[in-house]
Formats: structure tokens, C-alpha cells, sequence
């Protein structure tokens, strides 16, 4: 299913020197440039580097046809002229094998299971995936914090470990509201692999290698606000910054009942 959001190009700004967008500014700044221009976005994306689609406008997509079947069956994929859109397509160029495997999924889905109403675990997964995910490469302590929701060990107790970690962002809605940055945006961290190299052609076929329908109705995400990496934000550079509940949430306690059946 092709998601509604998105705002017109032209209101629409990518400050290419923030520090989550860097290994995204070669693919996107030039042809960011040729939109402003009056490029349709579907043109500007077609005079980047190859990618295993064409991208072509919206109106090529059938009435009645799914965006994710479409694609698949066609190799083409529908594109609007916003800012939401541009970024779906920068996906496609720079981890093709994941945005190739995260397709063939949706498509062997509906195929399985027809459109409904409801998408269904998988379904709802892959969309996850696609709109939200990130990849964190990073020592275990951090991923352990990570896992407790124990933000303050996280981002201030083991601050020196984000020397040696990265979080390489993936999904094009998350991309798209850090174009407006506020501090309660929050990724979705991977958690059915653990990539070893930073970026690149081997993190795509790492992560692509990793799909598959039972692991992602298991929902393997850990929340992530984005603004609490170290580096990222200079808000956070007070250490007060993570004292707001309402982003930086703490883990759910699960409660048990027990009786004492003693005499």
C-alpha cells in the first residue's frame, strides 16, 4: 500500500549537511537540485545512478491495481512530486537488494492473502520497514541499553561507545520528517540482524538476507528517538534533554498476578 503523506516539492527544503543525511547527500542533493528546477520527481530520479526500477508518475499506476503488486509485476514504481516520494526513490538507489526483497514479500502477501481491509502482521511489518526502519551497528553494551529502554545509560552513561557505532537510516517517512526535525521522532531499529559493516553494498545484502515473513510478523523493531544520538542533535549536549517521558519512554513493566497458596 502507497502511503498518503507527503507535501508538495515546492514547499518543501533538505538541509543536506545534517549528520543523519550524509551518506544520502550524493544521491539526492543533485537531483533535489534538478526538482527545484521543475523536474518532475520521477524524471530527476531516472538520471541517477542505475537502480533495479524505473520510476515514473503516479498516474501510470491502474485504478484498482496494488502499488506493491504493480511494482513487482512491472519493475516501475509510481511516483508523486513530493518530498516523501524523492525519498522512496533514494531508497531504491542506495540499498536496492533490501527495497528489491522488501517488494517481492508485499507481493507474495497479497498474492497469499488478496487486499483486505487489514494488512496483516506481515503486511504491517514490511510497511514498518519501509517508512521507518533503521540499521544500528554498534557495541552490545549500547544495544543492550538500547533493548532496556534504558536511555539514560544509553545516551549518557556509555556516550563514549557512539564513537564506534553508527545508525544508518533506512525508511523514506522517517527521512522525509527529518527534513522538519523534532524531538520526538523516532525510528524503528532493526533487530533480525546484526549488521557488521557500517553502509554500503554489504549492509543491503546483509539486511536483504535477512527478510522473511516469519521473522518480520515477530515485529523485530526497537524504538529509537533519532535526536538522542549523540552528535545529532546539540539539544542533547544537556543531558536534561532525555528527561522527557513522553520521547524517551520507558520500558513497559509487565505485571503478573501470583497467589500464595501456602497454608
Amino acid at each position: 500500500m502507497q502511503e498518503t503523506t507527503g507535501g508538495p516539492m515546492s514547499s518543501m527544503a533538505v538541509d543536506w549537511a545534517r549528520p543523519w543525511l550524509g551518506a544520502w547527500r550524493t544521491h539526492g542533493e543533485s537531483a533535489l537540485t534538478e526538482v527545484a528546477r521543475g523536474l518532475p520527481v520521477a524524471e530527476a530520479l531516472g538520471r541517477m545512478a542505475a537502480a533495479p526500477v524505473r520510476f515514473v508518475p503516479q498516474a501510470a499506476l491502474p485504478a484498482g491495481v496494488a502499488y506493491e503488486e504493480y511494482i513487482f509485476r512491472t519493475r516501475t514504481v509510481p511516483t508523486r512530486d513530493n518530498l516523501h516520494d524523492f525519498f522512496n526513490g533514494l531508497c531504491w538507489q542506495r540499498f536496492p537488494a533490501t527495497k528489491t526483497r522488501i517488494n517481492q514479500l508485499q507481493a507474495a502477501e497479497i498474492r497469499a492473502q488478496g487486499i483486505r481491509p487489514q494488512r496483516g502482521p506481515v503486511r504491517d511489518a514490511l510497511t514498518l520497514f519501509d517508512e521507518n526502519a533503521a540499521f544500528l551497528i554498534a557495541p552490545p553494551p549500547l544495544w543492550q541499553a538500547l533493548a532496556a529502554r534504558d536511555w539514560h545509560r544509553l545516551f549518557v552513561g556509555l556516550r563514549p561507545l557512539w564513537a564506534h557505532a553508527q545508525l544508518v537510516l533506512f525508511g523514506h517517512a522517517l527521512l522525509e520528517k527529518l527534513a522538519a526535525p523534532r524531538k520526538a521522532i523516532t525510528a524503528h531499529v532493526y533487530t533480525g540482524v546484526t549488521p557488521a559493516a557500517a553502509d554500503g553494498d554489504d549492509l543491503d545484502r546483509t539486511v536483504a538476507a535477512s527478510l522473511a515473513a516469519p521473522t518480520l510478523a515477530r515485529k523485530p523493531f526497537l524504538p529509537l528517538p533519532v535526536l538522542g544520538v549523540p552528535g545529532w542533535w546539540t539539544g542533547n549536549e544537556d543531558f536534561s534533554f532525555y528527561d522527557d517521558p513522553f520521547v524517551f519512554r520507558p520500558a513497559r513493566v509487565s505485571i503478573t498476578n501470583t497467589t500464595n497458596d501456602a497454608a
